[in-house]
């Protein structure tokens, strides 16, 4: 019977990876994602005066900020688990925190950078959808990789908790995620109103590039979550995460094999 298991199990794993298209929607996320950054880039540079830490431009340092660390890096971030299928899950936990990490750094920086511009024209705080969007995002994301170390990375948690936890993680991950995105709307509408208003109306070249850039941040979410939902495209798991499992469940149900 044990035999039996192995050979089972052994058969799913063959199944699990052979991903498929999985390449080729990834590659295609990714153009999508380096896509929304340099066209930010562009639409702060041609219409927006660029980016500098004085003055006017320190504002700009906001968006460009927020679409690197919480739209690009962390959809990436995300990725990890259905790009690196077959690497040791440790190494894939470390570069998936890391990843999180640094889109978090730099997300604070953006931050930073709204505040202190807001301070030095005289602008109030978080009075719109977007902030408060923005802050619930940056509240949520942080108590999401902080509660993510302690039961992934941290050494202390039982795997019952972490078997237990799974897919809790996983949904508020996507469903941060989804925020970031809608919020990075959010922002770029309102940013295209304050300057533009009744023009916008009228197509102006700067409307028409930042609506341009509205879909492509559209699209990149719909094609990670795309990606992160189809079943077929989850990581396969190794013969020790395996053999854990079946332990867990051996423990857990009172199942084992001379029972069978």
């Amino acid at each position: 019977m044990r035999e039996c298991c192995h050979l089972s199990m052994e058969s799913r794993a063959s199944t699990a990876s052979s991903p498929g298209a999985l390449p080729y929607y990834v590659a295609f996320s990714q153009l999508l994602g380096l896509m929304v950054v340099a066209m930010t880039g562009a639409w702060l540079g041609l219409y927006r005066g660029g980016i500098a830490w004085e003055e006017a431009l320190q504002f700009n340092v906001h968006p460009l900020c927020m679409v690197i660390g919480f739209i690009f890096l962390q959809g990436d971030a995300l990725l990890v688990y259905r790009v690196f299928r077959n690497e040791a899950k440790r190494t894939t936990k470390v570069l998936h925190g890391l990843l999180h990490v640094f889109a978090f750094v730099i997300a604070l920086v953006g931050l930073v950078a709204v505040f202190d511009y807001h301070r030095k024209q005289g602008y109030p705080d978080l009075y719109s959808l977007h902030s408060w969007c923005g802050m619930l995002v940056l509240v949520l994301y942080f108590v999401q990789w902080l509660v993510g170390f302690s039961f992934f990375l941290f050494p202390g948690a039982s795997f019952s908790l972490r078997s237990r936890y799974r897919p809790q993680h996983v949904f508020f991950g996507a469903t941060i995620f989804l925020l970031s995105v809608g919020t990075a709307l959010l922002g770029l509408k309102e940013a295209l109103l304050f300057k533009l208003g009744s023009k916008y109306s009228t197509f102006e070249p700067e409307g028409v590039l930042a609506n341009v850039l509205g879909l492509l941040l559209a699209g990149f979410g719909v094609v990670v979550l795309y990606i992160l939902t189809r079943v077929e495209w989850k990581r396969p798991s190794q013969a020790e995460e395996q053999a854990l499992s079946m332990d867990f469940k051996t423990l857990t149900e009172g199942d084992s094999p001379s029972s069978q």
